[in-house]
Order: structure tokens, then C-alpha cells, then sequence
């Protein structure tokens, strides 16, 4: 068997955005929301199922997944594979623009249902290691849900490493799925027995893909290359400029910092050097003075001025 990559957006929405196997969304969503018992989803109706996008369409067509359940909660699905930064508010963006179009002219607040948002990533967003995290909106002293109609989860493969032996729940064999269908040739046998993943693995295999589907599949796995090398090259040119610019930037400061150097050692060294020139011109002056005070001494006592010269030893 060949498995496509399953967080390629096209094959994403076919596997879980398919209207015909909705047990394979209703199983993902109740896993990684942690939905049990009496708050289990049943029923969902996919708001934009599963179609083959046209590749001139591809920039208009919504790929992500949005449902609505039986008792009115949407639920938003995303997946996104690489880091442009404004991840967490684009969550928010379209958390509240399926919060707000709930309501018609007329409509009273209290009509609306909550929201959950789900993003997939294949990076890193928080600093926690935890590979699922939940966001809730809480009272910041009694840490109380008071506002309860926003909800986000994210999950952060990068962080997901475990290996088939150590998937303990529904969640890690989901998340284990997204992360390593594409690299496996038979179905695991932990999957085997559970239905909904023997028909996410199914729809996964390329042997059921029409042309067109994989030709999609194709290009996007493609603008996905090509959005990859561009956030690269932009990281290589910000980290070629910075170096550059610090290279400059610790030149100037290196001479700001030489001169400063240099005039705090040169006074240094004035002072030192003037110091012994003082000594020096202090010694001869001493001596000439002392000389002076000699030959004045001798005249004074009555030996003459020649005379005295030639015992001092001057010309």
C-alpha cells in the first residue's frame, strides 16, 4: 500500500471532511476535544464536504473543515503546515466569524452556540510539551469558565514522538496517524480493529485516487515546496542581512571602543611619561640652582669668580 501524506490539504479534507464517513471526523473531534459520555458528539453535519477543487479554483476554495452538531456547536478544523506566524490569531479570526454568522436579523444573543476550533501544526507554537493544549477563557482569580463559547485546541506534531507501542489513547493514535501514515505500507495492526481507522487508512491509500484527485494532491504537495524554500530563503536572507549589519555594527562599536581605549591608555601613558620628564627637568633645574647657589657662596668668602668656575667645573 501507498498512504498519501494525510496533512496535505487536499487529502486532509477527504479524509475528514468526507460527508459519506462522518464517523471518521466524529471520532477525531471527540478524541482530541477529550468528549465523553453524555458530552460526545453523535451526529455532525459537515458544513463544506469534500470536493475535488479545480486547480485554477484553488485559492478561492475553503480546504479546512467546519461542522455543526446536533445541538448547534461548530466546530472549525485546521490544518497548517508551516509557520507564517499568525497562526493564533487566525484561529481567532475565524473562531468569531462562525461565532458572529450564527446570528440572522432578528436574532437574539442567546442563540448562539459555542464554537470549538481545532489547529493541527507542523511546528511549534507554545512553549509547553505538551503536544495537545487546550485555551480557555477563565476568570484570572477563581480560574471559573464564566465565558464558555470559545474554545480553542491545538496540536502540535513536531512534539508528537511516540512510537505504535506507546499509543495509549484515541488522540495519540489520531495524532500518530497525521504524523506517519505516508511513511507506512500496511496498516498497523493497533489500528485494525477500530473502524474509523480502517477507513481513514483506505481513503489514505493513493490506489483509490482518480487521476484528477492526484493530480491536486500533486500540485499542492508542491506549493507546500514551494512555500517551504520561501520561508527558508527569507531566513537565510534575514540571517545573511543581520550578520551583515553586526559585522558593521561591532566594526563602529570596535572603534568607538578602540579610540576610547586608546585616549584613556594614551593619558595613561601622558601622565607617566610627563611624570618622568617632571623628574627630569626638576632634577637639572635642582642642579642648576644648587650650581648657582655654590658659586655665589665662593664669591661671597672671597674666592673670585674664575676661580670658583673652574673648581665647580664650569664653562
Amino acid at each position: 500500500m501507498k498512504f498519501l501524506d494525510p496533512t496535505n490539504d487536499l487529502a486532509f479534507k477527504k479524509i475528514f471532511g468526507n460527508i459519506k464517513k462522518k464517523n471518521i471526523l466524529i471520532s477525531f473531534l471527540n478524541a482530541i476535544l477529550d468528549f465523553q459520555n453524555e458530552r460526545s458528539i453523535v451526529d455532525v453535519e459537515i458544513a463544506n464536504p469534500y470536493q475535488t477543487p479545480k486547480i485554477e479554483e484553488l485559492k478561492e476554495t475553503i480546504l479546512d473543515i467546519q461542522a455543526v452538531d446536533k445541538s448547534g456547536r461548530t466546530f472549525i478544523v485546521e490544518m497548517q503546515k508551516h509557520d507564517k506566524g499568525d497562526f493564533p490569531k487566525r484561529s481567532l479570526f475565524y473562531s468569531s466569524k462562525a461565532y458572529t454568522s450564527q446570528l440572522k436579523k432578528g436574532d437574539e444573543y442567546k442563540n448562539l452556540k459555542k464554537v470549538y476550533f481545532i489547529g493541527i501544526v507542523s511546528f511549534n507554537i507554545f512553549e509547553t510539551e505538551n503536544y495537545i493544549s487546550r485555551h480557555l477563557i477563565l476568570d484570572s482569580v477563581t480560574f471559573k469558565q464564566e465565558l464558555q463559547d470559545f474554545e480553542f485546541s491545538f496540536v502540535e506534531l513536531p512534539k508528537f514522538n511516540k512510537s505504535l507501542e506507546e499509543l495509549s489513547s484515541v488522540a495519540d493514535k489520531w495524532i500518530y496517524f497525521l504524523r506517519n501514515a505516508k511513511n507506512l505500507e500496511l496498516v498497523p495492526d493497533q489500528f485494525e480493529k477500530i473502524e474509523e481507522f480502517k477507513e481513514a487508512f483506505l481513503i489514505a491509500n493513493s490506489f483509490g485516487w482518480n487521476t484528477k484527485e492526484l493530480e491536486v494532491y500533486d500540485y499542492m504537495m508542491l506549493k507546500e515546496m514551494d512555500a517551504k524554500n520561501e520561508i527558508e530563503t527569507a531566513q537565510k536572507k534575514g540571517f545573511k542581512k543581520g550578520f551583515s549589519e553586526g559585522i558593521e555594527k561591532g566594526i563602529e562599536k570596535g572603534i568607538e571602543k578602540g579610540i576610547e581605549k586608546g585616549i584613556e591608555k594614551g593619558i595613561e601613558k601622558g601622565i607617566e611619561k610627563g611624570i618622568e620628564k617632571g623628574i627630569e627637568k626638576g632634577i637639572e633645574k635642582g642642579k642648576l640652582e644648587g650650581i648657582q647657589q655654590a658659586l655665589e657662596k665662593m664669591v661671597e668668602n672671597g674666592i673670585s669668580k674664575e676661580q670658583a668656575k673652574k673648581i665647580l667645573g664650569l664653562s
